[in-house]
């Protein structure tokens, strides 16, 4: 069949394949509670397996992005889709804990595959001052990603058990990666200023990493990163331990302040940042600076709410959701803005390498650890020789008081991103010309 060279046919399959890619990924954290008593996990055990998954996804993101700056990208995202939905598939029938481990392995190397390629064809397909909505538009599968997985986990896990949802899930990545292939694959560079130098970087690497915004960037997304897996990975926990709620509420709140909202903090961020990208080169990263520091105070209160609380916890952790939700509509955009078109597979990849490595894959055992710690301090304090589940409530509702502090430092790290960013812009703008 011949592809079809339409953007918004490609926006509307990668936008497809982001959704399955955030949906997939959530599955342990929205059924985290049924696995872990399955299983006789600790929560340090049950955060490692988001952890494993970053891992993966980081390593493999680097020769994945190297090979989207020199492949077809649209065959690249296919074989990817193809074989993270066969491997979703396969922890549903994992019958130990190591047999599900090495599943969720599979899972991240094959969602690897999907983001720097799809951030690249994005960068081809709309030039400099649409590009911030249309990565928007992509983000959109982030947070209806994450809706949907908790939405399904909770009225399906709670009716059929865990694993059903993991074999249901595997089939409609099947068909998206056959819609991939439909994709004309664009020129490189035409959405700039005319087609760009085809010829590869003689230090593809170095010259990312040279671009000081992309250092800044790079922090941010670890901070930034430690926070949201965390934040997946236990808020469902957290609201059946210390709110004491069933899997489907827990999870009907999740889709709401951790999917739904996101949809709103997407589509705003994304043209709020266009119109001040218009305006000032810094402007994108002054939002996403500006969202951090209001996320901080929102998710820090709706942590503190008493047992029981669920309406405000879910207005103030929705708030401080929509905030941090800004920062994908924003900061990726910024990324095209300074790296030039032969090179954004590549600094997509490096840049997500950094951020699962040093954020990502610390959030959910780094919060599963701490709630450990915590909660056999609360059974200490007690006096009690066995721990129990108010010891582990009270031990996850501390640990995950981190999540407000990491913000604010994200906050100041975009803040110094925006001071760079005009300077890099501007050296890019003079290569270009030349």
């Amino acid at each position: 069949m011949k592809p079809i060279a339409s953007p918004r046919f490609a926006l509307g399959v990668l936008l497809a394949v982001n959704l399955l890619n955030f949906f997939d990924r959530q599955l342990p954290g929205a059924l985290g509670e049924p696995i872990r008593r399955e299983f006789g996990l600790s929560d340090t055990a049950l955060g490692f397996l988001g952890t494993v998954f970053t891992l993966v996804y980081a390593a493999v993101g680097l020769p994945a992005g190297r090979l989207a700056d020199r492949w077809l990208r649209t065959r690249v995202i296919a074989l990817g889709v193809a074989a993270w939905s066969v491997l979703t598939a396969a922890s549903g029938l994992a019958r130990t804990y190591s047999a599900l481990f090495v599943s969720r392995l599979g899972v991240g190397l094959g969602e690897a595959a999907c983001a720097p390629a799809g951030q690249s064809l994005i960068g081809d397909l709309f030039p400099p001052q649409k590009r911030g909505r249309a990565l928007a538009v992509f983000m959109l599968g982030l947070p209806l990603g994450l809706c949907l997985a908790y939405f399904v986990s909770g009225h399906l896990g709670q009716a059929y058990g865990w694993r059903r949802v993991f074999l249901l899930a595997g089939l409609p990545g099947l068909a998206a990666a056959l819609l991939a292939l439909l994709i004309a694959e664009p020129v490189r560079g035409a959405a700039d200023h005319g087609p760009a130098v085809l010829a590869p970087h003689p230090a593809p690497f170095r010259a990312v990493l040279s671009i000081p915004t992309m250092a800044w960037i790079t922090l941010s997304g670890a901070l930034h990163n430690f926070n949201v897996y965390a934040i997946n990975s236990f808020q469902t926990p957290f609201l059946q331990r210390f709110h004491q709620v069933s899997l489907r509420q827990a999870n009907t709140i999740s889709a709401l302040v951790l999917g739904a909202v996101g949809v709103v903090g997407l589509l705003v961020g994304g043209w709020a940042g266009d119109r001040l990208r218009a305006r000032r080169p810094d402007g994108r990263l002054l939002l996403a600076a500006a969202a951090s520091f209001l996320a901080t105070p929102c998710v820090l209160l709706a942590l503190a709410q008493p047992k029981g609380a669920l309406r405000p916890f879910m207005l103030l952790m929705g708030a401080g959701s929509t905030m941090m939700f800004v920062y994908y509509a924003t900061v990726y955009a910024s990324i095209q803005d300074v790296v030039e078109p032969r090179l954004r597979g590549t600094a997509v990849a490096l840049y997500f390498f950094a951020m699962y490595v040093l954020g990502a894959s610390l959030g959910p055992v780094a919060t599963g650890f701490l709630s450990d710690t915590f909660a056999r301090r609360a059974m200490a304090a007690a006096g009690a020789t066995a721990m129990a589940e108010p010891f582990k409530a009270a031990g996850l509702r501390d640990a995950m008081y981190v999540i407000p502090l990491l913000a604010f430092l994200a906050g100041l790290v975009l803040f110094a991103g925006a001071r760079a960013i005009g300077a890099d812009i501007r050296r890019r703008e003079a290569a270009a010309s030349l």
